[in-house]
């Protein structure tokens, strides 16, 4: 399938999730505000962390080796086996942590342990919420595209229903409740797409651990892991900052526009991960690899940078509609965040090689480096400059992200041709 044919079929969902996101951006900008936005982050963050623990951090790695062994059925099957038991157990175990620690968790994440609750509930549906991820990253790496949008569009108007409902009758604690349940909600749902597509049966999910199929997974939980640790705890610890220096209002603020980020960029971003992680992993000539990265350019980077511009041309228009009139000071952040987004789009083209060949080394050294830049850049420029220092710091990290990447990447493939031609 097409960079072009993916990107439209996905498209579908994309759209539909964007619409759902800016909906419950209007929804939750009337019912928790600037400061229940800061909070709503600190526990998405938490979520991405104990969720990439519990399933073995392996989804990535089942995409790439469901992908890569397209031709080899009984292969796929060991590799589905071996992370479906990892899952299990894993959040099982992750499970108990979670219940015998809630009002441990809620202190250190949402600064008040009478929501410890919340994370009982995220707890009880933990396992379900795993499995979802891992039956995407199954159907992602069949490129069964069709399947993999529906199971999208049915999570999106899941969580606009759930969060929707929870946030209006409970304001806060209801839409947090809802982040802890709605993806596990959509497990069903993706189960019964899966189970109807004819190369799968429930019991390549759970079984044997395969020694080499575990020991290529490894590989991903080293970098998922790493991931899971690096990104969310900069965010929570940017949010900390902000809240403690500029007030909590202000960390809600950089939440918004993080929001709307991802809203917008969601088109470029999941077609990197639907397309590119699958495609990359199945070719091995460099002139190959070459061709599609030139293509992500030619397609996805004008794409990525006329959105941001539209955005940022519409600004004032976006906080009206979309969020509160509450949100009117996060408009200076608006240039240098759409700025960062781009280049954040031209580095990911790059990096998502790094995901697609195992580059195990650069992946870890450049997450942790760049996650430590982030917050570091963001203290230095905040202090000098206010609220828009967390956007400029945004813009200038993944600049250099794009620098190095570009650098490395570049080593790579000349490397691999030079073994070619040899």
């Amino acid at each position: 399938m097409t960079l072009i044919k993916t990107s439209l079929l996905n498209g579908i969902a994309v759209v539909i999730k964007m619409l759902t996101l800016l909906g419950l951006n209007k929804i939750l900008a009337i019912y928790v505000g600037p400061s229940g936005y800061a909070a709503l982050g600190q526990f998405q963050n938490a979520v991405q962390m104990i969720t990439t623990f519990a399933s073995g951090a392996i989804n990535t790695g089942v995409t790439k080796y469901t992908a890569e062994y397209h031709q080899d059925e009984a292969k796929q099957h060991a590799v589905w086996r071996t992370a479906g038991t990892v899952a299990l157990i894993g959040s099982l175990i992750t499970a108990v942590f979670v219940i015998g620690f809630n009002r441990t968790l809620a202190g250190w994440f949402l600064k008040d342990e009478s929501l410890g609750s919340v994370f009982i509930w995220f707890a009880a549906t933990l396992v379900l919420f795993v499995f979802n991820t891992l039956l995407l990253a199954i159907l992602n790496g069949k490129k069964e595209i069709h399947r993999y949008v529906v199971a999208n569009i049915a999570g999106s108007l899941f969580a606009l229903a759930v969060t929707s409902i929870m946030a209006i009758q409970l304001g806060l604690y209801g839409a947090l409740v809802a982040l802890a349940v709605y993806q596990s909600l959509t497990f069903f749902v993706t189960l019964l797409l899966t189970y109807k597509a004819p190369w799968f049966k429930l019991s390549y999910l759970v079984g044997g651990i395969d020694k080499q199929a575990a020991k290529n997974l490894c590989k991903y939980t080293a970098m998922a892991l790493t991931s899971a640790a690096c990104v969310p705890l900069s965010h929570i610890l940017i949010r900390n900052h902000l809240g403690e220096t500029l007030g909590w209002d202000a960390a809600g603020y950089w939440e918004a526009m993080w929001r709307l980020s991802a809203a917008y960029l969601m088109l470029v971003t999941t077609t990197l991960g639907v397309y590119y992680l699958p495609r990359l992993s199945e070719l091995q000539d460099p002139a190959d690899i070459k061709h599609e990265i030139i293509q992500g350019y030619k397609i996805i980077l004008p794409v990525a940078a006329a959105c941001g511009l539209i955005i940022y041309l519409l600004r004032d228009f976006i906080i009206r509609v979309f969020l509160s009139a509450e949100f009117a000071e996060m408009e200076v952040l608006f240039a240098w965040q759409m700025i960062g987004d781009t280049l954040k789009i031209g580095s990911w083209i790059l990096a998502y090689l790094m995901l697609g060949k195992a580059m195990i080394k650069l992946f870890i050294t450049s997450e942790v480096f760049f996650a430590a830049m982030f917050y570091t850049l963001t203290v230095s420029f905040t202090n000098s400059m206010g609220l828009e220092g967390v956007a400029l710091a945004h813009s200038v990290n993944y600049g250099v992200y794009w620098l190095v990447m570009a650098i490395f990447i570049t080593r790579t493939l000349r490397a691999q041709n030079s073994n070619v031609v040899s």
